[in-house]
């Protein structure tokens, strides 16, 4: 077995796929909990013109979807799949659709700590679970706060231009690169997994790694 291997996620908080996704990551890890993964977030935004205040839920679904019955269509497979594993999403609890920048700002700092998971998995709960404006500064120092960061040092740094290029020049980068939905993993800097993979795909990524390694 490797040491490790790097495993990059192109995700936004905001897409229900990459929560999806990262339930299913999650549970391989657990029941391997050998596996040689380093994980590394990375940004990807859905909505990379949303006005930076965000937008009203039912407007943004009706501009993307057509009206609420394209998006009742379209959330279906999405409600249905997290039901199957057991996941909440409360969508009907959820008011705005926010411009995630800051969010991934957040992940980003949170990376140089050593706690981007716990971010990521902290904005997912209070976006789909908790329907907290995740674009609100705010609900963003709080949950800073929540895996121990310094929130008054994040509130200045949202309050600033602090790394919004670098997130912008990032996510521009993973669509040059080709990838144009997330949730993306990429294995070992070359082999994309696109999608919410299941479980038992996660299982044999790392059972070839294992016999690749042996």
């Amino acid at each position: 077995m490797p040491d490790t291997v790097k495993l990059d996620i192109m995700s936004d908080p905001i897409c229900p796929w990459c929560y999806i996704g990262k339930a299913h990551l999650d549970r391989a890890l657990t029941e391997h909990p050998d596996h040689p993964f380093e994980i590394e977030w990375h940004p990807f935004q859905l909505n990379p013109t949303m006005p930076s205040a965000g937008m009203g839920r039912r407007d943004y679904l009706e501009g993307k979807f057509g009206g609420k019955d394209g998006a009742v269509r379209a959330y279906a497979p999405i409600v249905e799949h997290a039901e199957k594993i057991g996941l909440k999403i409360d969508f009907a609890g959820i008011e705005r659709t926010p411009n995630t920048l800051d969010a991934h700002r957040l992940i980003h700092w949170a990376g140089i700590e050593g706690k981007q998971t716990a971010a990521v998995s902290s904005l997912f709960k209070a976006y789909f679970v908790d329907t907290r404006d995740i674009g609100d500064v705010d609900v963003l120092a709080d949950i800073a706060d929540g895996i121990e960061m310094d929130a008054a040092l994040v509130r200045r740094l949202l309050a600033s231009d602090a790394d919004r290029e670098d997130i912008s020049a990032r996510d521009t980068h993973s669509r040059q690169m080709g990838i144009n939905s997330v949730p993306t993993f990429i294995v070992a800097g070359q082999h994309a997994v696109p999608g919410a993979q299941p479980p038992e795909l996660w299982a044999q990524v790392i059972s070839e790694l294992r016999a690749g390694a042996a």
